[in-house]
């Protein structure tokens, strides 16, 4: 039996930092045409190195960290970044052209996590692994000062992703409403809000459409309804099959929703 999600389109996550198969000269780069040769003066152990992956691995042997560090999907990036996998989770390393900055994500799951920049590579290095080791984001930054995190992460970590999307949601739509004057958007989302079948899924904002998902984290679905304001009080409805549906009032577009909701359209267990 398939463990695919109803609706779900297998993809990748929302993580660009995948592992780049071929693999990279360990030779330094010391002629001026090489990419980086630029970074000489700002990272000398990286260009001594060849690139940030040798140069991030030898860090990681040196304390016994026990990761493999990986090369990037970009090309364009193939010496300056560089990533590790495990278990579900990313650590993300991107090195900064105008300053000695090694930019840090952290992922779980297709979720970004943590983010942060510091001008040592160990701290980095460092920080990747206490990663992988199974650290909550509180820890994390409390660990490692140059990281941050915010709700929406800790949330995903608590099972609660879909309850702070919506507080999210809500909370901006209030904003766009009081700044534009434009009371529709606000009006969607409270209706939405106010139906226990579309405030147990997960909302989402694609350019001007409300759209819902079984699961907060990717892939995201795919086949549920979906709707956005035209003006002066008219909302469209459009379905996975390609149906629209033009009706008067926020309400009125919301029930259409929940008439052509599917049967399985119910939030996947976290």
């Amino acid at each position: 039996m398939s463990d695919q999600l109803p609706g779900v389109t297998p993809a990748r996550v929302a993580n660009p930092f995948h592992v780049y198969e071929e693999p990279l000269p360990d030779v330094a780069p010391t002629d001026a045409a090489h990419p980086m040769h630029e970074y000489a003066a700002l990272y000398p152990e990286v260009v001594k190195a060849g690139s940030l992956q040798n140069a991030l691995q030898a860090v990681v042997d040196r304390a016994n960290r026990g990761l493999t560090v990986e090369l990037t999907s970009s090309p364009g990036w193939r010496y300056v970044a560089a990533t590790t996998e495990a278990d579900g989770r990313s650590a993300n390393v991107l090195m900064a052209s105008s300053e000695r900055t090694f930019l840090v994500d952290c992922w779980a799951h297709g979720i970004h996590m943590v983010s942060g920049s510091t001008q040592d590579l160990s701290e980095a290095a460092g920080a990747m692994h206490s990663w992988h080791q199974g650290s909550r984001v509180r820890e994390l930054v409390a660990q490692w000062a140059f990281l941050r995190t915010w709700e929406l992460a800790e949330a995903h970590e608590r099972g609660e992703a879909v309850p702070a999307r919506w507080q999210m949601m809500r909370q901006a739509a209030e904003l766009y409403a009081e700044r534009r004057q434009e009371p529709d958007w606000r009006a969607l989302v409270e209706a939405a809000f106010a139906q226990p079948r579309l405030r147990a899924l997960s909302p989402g904002k694609a350019m001007y459409w409300l759209t819902f998902s079984r699961r907060a984290a990717p892939p995201i679905c795919k086949d549920l309804p979906r709707t956005r304001p035209l003006g002066n009080g008219r909302f469209e409805v459009t379905f996975a099959e390609g149906r629209v549906q033009e009706v008067d009032g926020a309400a009125a577009a919301v029930a259409v929703i929940l008439d052509g909701l599917p049967d399985d359209a119910v939030p996947y267990p976290a």
